[in-house]
C-alpha cells in the first residue's frame, strides 16, 4: 500500500522485542498497544481480547486526531474489532474486514463442543460481516463464508492470499549441525496451540522411534500458548533425543533451519477449521523447495498440489510417519516435489499476485464514500492500514465528489 502511494499506519499488540509504543519504519507509522499474556482457557481469551479491544480503541482515537484516516482494516481474531470501527463509521470512515480465521470453527477446533461461547462467536461474526464495507478473504472457502453466512455481495469480497515474498523467502546454505548428529532433519514452523496438531507430530516421532529408526530429528520452530506443555510432553515420551522446540527465533535462523530440513511437515489436525484455512507455512515450505507431508485437507491440497504427500485423515499417526519415511527413502522424488512447489509459488501463489486484489478492495471501499463524509477534516498526514495482526488503521486517498 505504501508503494502505491498510500500513507500507512499499523496498530498491533506489543510483543517480545517489539515494545516501542510508536515508531516510523520506512515511512510507515507503527503503533503498539499493551496486551495480556496468552492463555488457553476461555477466561484467558476473554481477558486477552477484552484488554486488546480497549487499547485498540484508545490508540485508534489518538491516531485519528493525530493523523486522520479514511479506512480502518481490522484483521481477526477476534471478531470484535468492528466495535472499534463503529464510532468512526458515523464520521464516514469505511471498515474493511480482513478475515484471517473463521472463529466459530476455530473455537470448535480448540474445545470440541458448541455452547454459549460458540453462539457468541457466531453472533460476533455475523455483526462483523454486517458492519463491513468490504471483506478480504485468504481463499475461496473463506470467500464462500462471507457470501453465504455473511450474506455479502460478491463484489464486496476480495480474495487476497497471504503468499510469501520471494525476495525474502529464499533458501540459504544448509547447516549440518542443525541436524543434531542425524542424517535427516524434519522441519516445522508455526504457532504452538491446540489446532496445530503438534501432539500428533510427537506421536509420529514416537511411532518412528519405536519402529527402530533413530536417524532423523524433528525441529519445531515457533511460539504460542501450547509450547511449554509440548516440551514437557516430549520429555515424558522420552523424545528429547529426537525432537526439539526452539520457540520463536529470528528470521535468518528460521530460514537456515528450514533450508537444512530434508522434509517439512504440517500436522494440522483434520477438522473443519483446518480444512477451510490456508496455512502460510505450506507456501513457505514450497518457496524453499521442500517436499511436504500434511493431512488431506481442502485448502492445503489447493496450495501444495504435487508438492506434498497427503496422510490418511483416519490412520493419522502411522500413515503420516510412513509418508515422511518414504520421502527420505526416495530423494529424487522428494527433490522433484520441492521444485514443483517452488514453481507453483513463483507462478501463482507469491505475494505479488495478491497485490492487485488488495488495491481493488480499497478502491471498492472508497467508492462507497458519501458526500457527507468529513473527508476534509483530517488530511494533514492521512494514513491507511497495513496487513498485520488485529490492525485497525487507515488510508489517505480521497475520491472525487460524486
Amino acid at each position: 500500500m505504501r508503494q502505491s502511494g498510500y500513507g500507512v499506519a499499523v496498530l498491533s499488540p506489543q510483543s517480545k522485542g517489539y515494545e516501542r509504543r510508536h515508531e516510523v519504519i520506512d515511512g510507515i507509522h507503527v503503533y503498539r498497544h499493551p496486551i495480556s499474556k496468552e492463555g488457553n482457557s476461555a477466561l484467558d481469551y476473554l481477558l486477552e481480547y477484552g484488554l486488546a479491544l480497549f487499547w485498540e480503541f484508545v490508540y485508534t482515537c489518538w491516531i485519528y486526531f493525530r493523523q486522520g484516516f479514511q479506512v480502518i482494516q481490522g484483521c481477526n481474531p477476534p471478531d470484535s474489532i468492528f466495535l472499534v470501527a463503529l464510532p468512526f463509521k458515523l464520521l464516514g470512515v469505511k471498515y474493511i474486514f480482513d478475515q484471517h480465521d473463521a472463529n466459530p470453527e476455530l473455537y470448535l477446533s480448540k474445545f470440541g463442543k458448541e455452547g454459549v461461547i460458540y453462539k457468541v462467536l457466531v453472533w460476533l461474526e455475523k455483526l462483523t460481516y454486517r458492519f463491513s464495507d468490504v471483506v478480504i478473504s485468504p481463499n475461496r472457502s473463506y470467500r464462500d463464508l462471507a457470501v453465504t453466512r455473511g450474506r455479502l455481495d460478491k463484489e464486496d469480497v476480495f480474495i487476497v492470499r497471504n503468499g510469501p515474498d520471494l525476495g525474502e523467502c529464499r533458501a540459504v546454505l544448509p547447516n549440518a549441525t542443525l541436524k543434531h548428529g542425524k542424517p535427516y532433519l524434519i522441519g516445522y514452523v508455526g504457532t504452538m496451540s491446540a489446532q496445530e496438531g503438534l501432539d500428533i507430530l510427537l506421536d509420529v516421532a514416537l511411532h518412528i522411534k519405536k519402529s527402530g529408526r533413530r536417524d532423523l530429528h524433528f525441529t519445531c520452530v515457533g511460539g504460542g500458548p501450547g509450547l511449554a506443555e509440548l516440551r514437557k510432553a516430549a520429555q515424558r515420551m522420552d523424545l528429547e533425543d529426537m525432537v526439539n522446540f526452539t520457540g520463536r527465533v529470528p528470521e535468518a535462523e528460521l530460514l537456515e533451519i528450514l533450508s537444512t530440513a530434508d522434509v517439512c511437515v504440517n500436522p494440522d489436525k483434520p477438522c473443519r477449521m483446518n480444512d477451510i484455512s490456508t496455512m502460510i507455512k505450506i507456501m513457505e515450505y514450497m518457496a524453499l523447495e521442500k517436499p511436504i507431508v500434511q493431512f488431506d485437507l481442502k485448502e492445503g491440497r489447493f496450495s501444495a498440489h504435487a508438492a506434498s504427500l497427503y496422510a490418511d485423515n483416519r490412520n493419522q499417526v502411522a500413515d503420516f510417519a510412513a509418508k515422511i519415511l518414504w520421502l527420505l527413502e526416495h530423494p529424487d522424488e522428494a527433490k522433484r516435489m520441492g521444485k514443483f512447489g517452488r514453481r507453483r509459488v513463483e507462478q501463482e501463489l507469491a505475494w505479488e499476485y495478491s497485490v492487485k486484489n488488495l488495491l481493488a478492495a480499497y478502491e471498492r471501499a472508497f467508492a462507497k464514500r458519501t458526500l457527507r463524509s468529513p473527508r476534509y477534516l483530517f488530511n494533514r498526514r492521512p494514513t491507511m492500514p497495513h496487513r498485520g495482526p488485529s490492525t485497525p488503521s487507515s488510508l489517505p486517498k480521497v475520491p472525487p465528489a460524486d
